[in-house]
């Protein structure tokens, strides 16, 4: 196995210093087991750090991740697929009253969107790309084909958090958790130039600023 000294310092480091100052939190969750608030659905994108970025403890959120923060719609003929798993043990199991699908700036996939995958290796990724892909003809349509490459990705980052809602919302138990007041979906921006987090207002139609919530104003 090859050496790696940046991870197995930080190991080191971990142990002596948060798990050891946190040890008696962090051995209730293996005595009690786990009851996170929140499901998380994020991109895997290496510059997203879910409790990093929300200020989170272990045991807060339970994490999903994949290239795109993408969800597939409910298939129960499908017996593999890389999100449903998660949603349905968060919610059904583990009883989340939150789900967050969040998206981020300057996202590799949604630039992807806008160009062809010609590497034969990336067979699976090209497949999965089609799950962003009304999320781009929405931009495109709404912006123009002439508008610039950086607001057409902006945009398209946002809608394709709207877009993953509508195709979480295809998922029987999240519907009727939605239904019945018991479960509350959030679509997020998470900018990873300045940290900001836009979270999306149906009733308004548009993102807004996440720090708004936070002071208790309106936008």
């Amino acid at each position: 196995m090859p050496r790696n000294d940046t991870f197995s310092l930080g190991n080191e480091e971990f142990k002596n210093s948060y798990f050891k100052n946190h040890e008696k939190e962090l051995l209730d969750l293996v005595e009690n087991g786990q009851h996170p608030k929140a499901l998380f659905i994020g991109c895997a994108d290496s510059r997203v750090v879910p409790a990093l970025m929300t200020g989170t403890a272990p045991g807060d959120l339970f994490v999903v991740r994949n290239v795109g923060n993408f969800v597939a719609p409910f298939d129960p003929g499908t017996k593999l697929h890389a999100s449903a798993p998660g949603i349905e043990y968060a919610v059904t199991a583990l009883k989340v009253s939150e789900i967050i699908i969040c998206g981020h700036t300057h996202c590799g996939v949604i630039h992807s969107l806008f160009g062809e995958i010609d590497n034969p290796s990336l067979l699976h990724t090209r497949n999965w790309l089609s799950l962003g892909r009304k999320a781009k003809n929405f931009a495109v349509l709404a912006l123009g084909k002439d508008a610039s490459e950086e607001k057409l990705l902006r945009l398209t980052e946002k809608l394709s958090v709207v877009s993953q809602i509508e195709n979480l919302l295809t998922y029987p138990d999240v519907k009727k958790g939605v239904e019945n007041d018991t479960l509350y979906i959030h679509g997020w921006i998470y900018d990873i130039e300045s940290g900001e987090i836009e979270y999306y207002d149906p009733d308004a139609g548009k993102f807004k600023s996440l720090s708004v919530l936070a002071k208790g104003e309106e936008s």
